[in-house]
């Protein structure tokens, strides 16, 4: 490592369920707004960027990244790059910039993640023979053993039994996921992070959720006493997220003095069985690293898939409850797949930013297959 990164500007756009507001709009055709929404917060120029890095789960192949940065009118000479880690993918994409400017390898790369399970691709196997016909499914798998390849929500579900997290405690979360989104919306914040898109300036889903309504949404995997339901699980949508991650001293040149410094990060994995334990793997390895403990963050921001997730984490790690997901999670928002860890790190960035210089923060989210990412951050003042 030869040098800090710092994260000067961040932006993402509304999220929208699957249908909704974006259905016409390709993954590429959300980023590019956003792009342009961070070059002009940080005051960059596209001749600034070296390198743009997006994830992307759900397109099966080309190169989103490219296409946003063209569209964005980046110059032809910035390379760009996707990459794939499922619901990893928009924090990874971050984490990988981070890296690049550490290393001295670059000192201005936008990352993030940009899905639209709207305009996602139809996925078919290619037949083996002329006579055969193509076969659709819905996913390729995470696992090479189809016993070690559960459904996600059979998996969340089997933790909820497992962790006899009651269907009702679920619910409470996800009732209280809604309130806390509706708040942030009503005192009209919400606002500040998000780049209008097709007309829709705020998070579309979040909406006034009792526990009563709740717990009649219909279980989707388990039984009735813990079981996952479609009110304890994320709504699938489609959304862009993207962060400027700069080295100190391009910061510094362009007059950037505030921002998150990025104080590490953590790719691990874990159990493909239970996928939404791999968060606490990499939070507790970022933990050690930071020499530190879990709940010593100021800020937490939470993947909430599946709402037994994000408790089992908060219950085994010991994380003060009040300090996650402050505005509402993807429970109330939706999960855009390869944006959903982009969006946590947004998230992350303008609650710090309107706080005092020195207060930290996590952000934190599981993917298919057992993998969990962490990053770990810092609200500074580079003019001190």
């Amino acid at each position: 490592m030869t040098g800090s990164a710092v994260i000067v500007a961040a932006r993402r756009t509304a999220v929208a369920p699957r249908g909704g507001a974006f259905r016409h709009l390709q993954a590429d055709e959300l980023a590019a707004p956003v792009i342009e929404a961070v070059l002009a917060d940080a005051g960059l120029a596209g001749t600034d960027v070296d390198q743009v890095i997006l994830g992307n789960a759900l397109y099966g192949g080309g190169n989103p990244a490219r296409l946003a940065a063209l569209r964005a009118g980046l110059p032809e000479t910035v390379p760009a790059m996707t990459i794939d880690t499922q619901c990893c993918s928009g924090l990874d994409a971050i984490l990988q910039a981070v890296r690049l400017v550490e290393a001295g390898a670059a000192d201005c790369v936008l990352a993030g993640g940009a899905e639209s399970f709207s305009r996602s691709a139809i996925r078919m196997h290619r037949p083996n023979t002329q006579e055969e016909i193509p076969v659709a499914y819905d996913r390729p798998p995470f696992s090479p053993w189809p016993d070690r390849d559960p459904d996600l929500s059979e998996a969340a579900a089997d933790l909820a039994r497992l962790r006899e997290i009651s269907r009702e405690a679920q619910a409470a979360f996800a009732v209280e996921s809604h309130r806390k989104a509706l708040a942030y919306l009503e005192w009209g914040k919400g606002g500040s992070e998000i780049v209008p898109v097709a007309g829709l300036s705020t998070d579309a889903f979040a909406r006034k959720l009792d526990l009563k309504t709740a717990l009649r949404a219909p279980v989707i995997a388990g039984d009735r006493e813990t079981g996952v339901t479609a009110a304890t699980t994320a709504v699938e949508a489609d959304s862009a997220a993207i962060v400027a991650v700069l080295s100190e001293k391009k910061a510094r040149d362009i007059g950037r003095i505030t921002g998150l410094l990025v104080l590490e990060g953590v790719m691990a994995a874990g159990d493909p069985t239970q996928p939404a334990l791999a968060p606490q793997i990499a939070i507790r390895q970022l933990a050690e690293m930071l020499d530190t403990e879990p709940n010593a963050f100021d800020a937490v921001e939470l993947m909430e898939a599946y709402a037994v997730q994000a408790l089992a984490t908060v219950t085994d790690l010991r994380i003060d409850p009040a300090r996650v997901n402050l505005h509402g999670g993807a429970l109330s928002r939706g999960h855009p797949i390869g944006a959903s860890g982009a969006i946590l790190a947004v998230r992350l960035f303008h609650d710090l930013k309107s706080r005092k210089a020195g207060q930290t923060g996590l952000a934190a989210i599981a993917a298919a297959g057992g993998l969990g990412t962490a990053v770990a951050v810092q609200g500074i003042d580079l003019s001190a």
